[in-house]
């Protein structure tokens, strides 16, 4: 029984100091924080896809044709056109590559323009609380920015248009996802999502482990939120 007694006392302290601590944060240091952890993430992210092969040598975020492509991929080698299918491939995975350094301003002026309520709102929600706040503030955005460099990368590349003729007959027989119905539009999409998902891989780890992952503020306020 004592030593129930002891353990409850102990849980108790614990969890009174985990709030002392929180609360001592001023709202200055909570928003300097997560600003900064913002600014690593997403500089993570860019710095890591937006370089020669940080899509296509990838697994993880290298885009893939189009699901419309992948059903007919081993018809379109049949037929010679393997060397046009890589090509795509390529083009498409370049274009991702060279359009990630243009979402570095517009990630910045969200950390600048984020709101207090903001800050703490992230700094106690979920592991990619903060990556969630990028994308619904900067997505819009940021397909504007891709698009024309997408649209640029993949303009000389033959299938691309062949595609694009064919997946919008496709749409208007409710036989493609209207998202696919232009390469262009597919590949934005996916330099996004691949984006999105490195920036709440670093963010994850900024959490988990502030002390060997981040610097200044961003590993005081997480370590202390991690006591």
């Amino acid at each position: 029984m004592r030593k129930i007694v002891i353990f409850l006392i102990g849980v108790t302290i614990s969890f009174f100091i985990h709030a002392l601590d929180l609360s001592s944060l001023s709202k200055a240091d909570a928003i300097s924080g997560m600003k900064d952890a913002l600014m690593q993430s997403s500089a993570a992210a860019v710095s890591k896809l937006g370089v020669e092969n940080g899509f296509l040598g990838n697994d993880q975020v290298r885009i893939p044709l189009p699901d419309v492509f992948n059903r007919i991929e081993s018809a379109l080698r049949m037929f010679g056109m393997q060397k046009q299918a890589d090509d795509l491939i390529v083009a498409m995975n370049r274009a991702a590559e060279r359009a990630v350094p243009e979402a570095k301003t517009l990630l910045i002026n969200a950390v600048k323009n984020m709101s207090v309520q903001d800050a703490k709102g992230i700094l106690t929600g979920g592991d990619i609380a903060a990556t969630e706040y990028f994308r619904k503030t900067t997505q819009e955005q940021l397909k504007q920015k891709f698009l024309p460099i997408v649209t640029k990368a993949t303009a000389n590349v033959g299938l691309a248009e062949k595609y694009n003729h064919v997946a919008s007959r496709g749409v208007q027989l409710g036989l493609i996802d209207i998202k696919q119905a232009r390469i262009e539009d597919y590949v934005t999409q996916k330099t996004l999502d691949g984006l999105f998902l490195v920036m709440a891989e670093q963010e994850k780890a900024i959490r988990n482990d502030p002390v060997g992952t981040a610097t200044g503020m961003a590993r005081k306020v997480f370590g202390l939120l991690g006591k």
